[in-house]
């Protein structure tokens, strides 16, 4: 999505989480003109080979399997992943699935690659954040700005003024601690999340919201169809079903929303 276009839409958002816990609560959001994030990759119709690994990965690391996810951690480094690529989508399981299976998943990498190097298998490390993270006051507003980015306006939600704590976490660790740390596009962060969620069951509004929020940073429903043939062949059918209803309402969601 152009930042320059004037884009007029209205997406079910639920987002809650403290410290990398989630609650569902839906709110509505209405695009703001000239707010939508950056294009962080040329427009494709089809996902890379790359994009594709990542959302096995998120998926298995949200599910706690580590078998599965030793078969993708392999599969996304054979395809070009770097060792920092895969420990930015890991770190970001937190704010989705907890510690505990971020940290399972980061210690199941570290296995990996371990097994790899007796191999012979020389991984690329892969590109560091090329800024220091803010802190304090500095970082609250760089994820303010990154959430209505994302969004596509300020976010509302009854829950934010219920427990204004919550607000200010998502704003601080997610969009601010995570999303400011630039070595990993926010293209494929959203396919992360968007697999993340897709494995866990009962989050199906936060799943819905960032399917809309990944096709504000760029990603083509084209693409977007194919995340979900990706869930079918590399994670279940859960999954992918979660996936295909989420998408499903989203794109009727927006169709809704347009100029008539």
């Amino acid at each position: 999505m152009n930042s320059s276009r004037h884009v007029k839409r209205l997406t079910q958002v639920g987002v809650a989480m403290a410290f990398g816990l989630l609650a569902a609560q839906a709110t509505t959001v209405a695009s703001a003109q000239g707010t939508a994030a950056p294009r962080q990759e040329a427009p494709s119709e089809t996902l890379s080979v790359r994009q594709q690994t990542i959302v096995p990965i998120a998926a298995f690391g949200a599910a706690g399997d580590m078998a599965g996810l030793s078969t993708s951690l392999n599969q996304g480094l054979d395809a070009g992943l770097t060792v920092n690529d895969i420990k930015e989508v890991l770190l970001q399981l937190y704010a989705y699935a907890g510690f505990p299976r971020s940290l399972n998943a980061l210690n199941e990498l570290m296995n990996v690659l371990e097994a790899r190097k007796q191999r012979g298998v020389q991984d690329q490390l892969g590109k560091t954040p090329s800024r220091p993270i803010p802190q304090g006051d500095a970082l609250l507003a760089a994820g303010t700005a990154n959430q209505t980015r994302i969004l596509g306006a300020p976010s509302k939600s009854a829950v934010y003024e219920f427990v204004p704590a919550v607000d200010q976490y998502l704003k601080q660790h997610l969009f601010g601690a995570i999303f400011e740390r630039d070595n990993l596009d926010w293209q494929s962060r959203e396919l992360a999340t968007v697999g993340m969620l897709s494995a866990l069951p009962g989050v199906e509004a936060q799943l819905q919201a960032h399917l809309g929020f990944s096709m504000n940073v760029g990603i083509t429903t084209a693409q977007l169809k194919q995340l979900t043939q990706v869930l079918v062949e590399k994670v279940d059918a859960g999954s992918a079903s979660r996936a295909r209803d989420a998408l499903a309402r989203q794109l009727a969601s927006r169709s809704q929303a347009l100029p008539r």
